[in-house]
């Protein structure tokens, strides 16, 4: 039976309301891709959290009643939150066998959900334990407060011992292990690069449509849905260029979402170096989101985040057959510097410019080389 949850986001005032409903929209679909229903959504505008519970308590106790008219088992909080916070809330909600977990803790189930190789299970299960530690550690200091303060042994103190070693040593197990995979990877790149095959990378926010776009530029045929992170694992396919008479690898990865936490880039670091070796970037966006300009800043910035900003990149608009009132010279304008193309990957339209481009960048990327 599928989890019914409450949704709550507490958000500073300055905030518009397009972006705040927008913030938990996008939760929604996550809890949807999940594989639960949504039963209550709540923001409540506040400049800074509440330290103890972060959602003020008068908040708290009005979404707990209305949790018992919807019947809910869930309450997710569309942030990270501190150890302390998520304990002094579990306890809260645990009268009504209301489960409590942070917008991390859902990501890290969806990626859980959806990871089939051995890699990505691997990648997904050293992200959990990166975001359980903390608050075993915080747990710790709560069950000592709660004993009688500093010098005191508390509540079960040398079980959260014993699980911080058990965490300490799986992760490190888990680290060998990637590094076999990392290994194996570098060297397809640099089997690759031997054989002198260009490598573009497509990068873009989740559900952008890469996994369609790939279909059609290779015919490879990976999984496609209409859900956030319904890919984890990287793809390659053969993309034929036919001007120039050659091959081109085409690699697709995990798509970004705002808010995604450091340790969770770091955990896929393995799977995202397709993306820092490409000799350059497809970003792929939807152009029929109306937040799609602040959609381009969030994989923007993740890209700064592992080194790749200044890669050469071309901009995909995707979509276009979903986007009813679409300016395309007012769009060329303004993202002029990254060779804007229009394309709907699903209907297969404005591929054959796509392909153009790619051709041209190579050319030019192998010019500039070689002057």
């Amino acid at each position: 039976m599928a989890q019914k949850a409450i949704l709550v986001d507490v958000i500073p005032s300055e905030v518009s309301k397009e972006e705040s409903l927008q913030r938990l929209d996008e939760l929604e679909s996550l809890v949807k891709t999940y594989g639960g229903i949504a039963v209550v959504k709540v923001i409540q505008k506040k400049s800074m959290p509440d330290y103890r519970t972060y959602i003020g308590r008068g908040k708290l106790d009005e979404v707990l009643n209305e949790s018992k008219t919807n019947k809910a088992n869930l309450l997710i909080i569309n942030n990270l939150l501190k150890p302390s916070q998520i304990y002094n809330l579990g306890e809260i909600c645990k009268a009504q066998n209301i489960e409590v977990w942070d917008r991390v803790d859902l990501i890290l189930k969806i990626f859980d959900k959806h990871a089939k190789s051995v890699e990505a299970k691997l990648q997904i299960e050293l992200a959990a334990i990166r975001h359980m530690g903390p608050r075993i550690y915080g747990l710790g200091l709560e069950l000592t407060r709660q004993a009688g303060g500093i010098g005191t042994r508390g509540i079960g103190e040398t079980n959260i011992q014993i699980m911080k070693r058990h965490l300490r040593r799986r992760e490190q197990k888990i680290r060998e292990r990637l590094k076999h995979h990392d290994l194996v990877q570098a060297n397809h790149r640099s089997q690759r690069r031997k054989k002198d095959l260009k490598t573009i990378s497509l990068v873009g926010y989740t559900n952008a449509g890469k996994s369609t776009l790939l279909n059609a530029l290779t015919k490879k045929g990976v999984y496609v849905a209409d859900k956030l992170f319904a890919t984890l694992e990287t793809t390659v396919g053969q993309l034929y260029l036919p001007k120039s008479e050659k091959i081109a690898l085409l690699s697709d990865t995990i798509g970004f979402i705002q808010d995604l936490p450091p340790d969770l880039i770091d955990a896929f670091k393995s799977t995202l170096s397709e993306i820092i070796d490409a000799d350059f970037l497809l970003h792929v966006i939807d152009i029929s989101d109306p937040l799609y300009e602040s959609k381009i800043l969030v994989v923007e910035d993740i890209l700064s985040d592992l080194g790749v900003s200044d890669k050469q990149k071309i901009y995909v608009f995707n979509k276009t057959d979903l986007s009813k009132a679409l300016n395309r010279d007012e769009i060329i304008d303004h993202f002029h510097g990254f060779s804007p193309v229009f394309v709907s990957a699903e209907k297969k339209e404005g591929l054959s410019d796509l392909i153009n481009k790619i051709e041209s960048q190579l050319l030019s990327d192998f010019e500039a080389v070689h002057s």
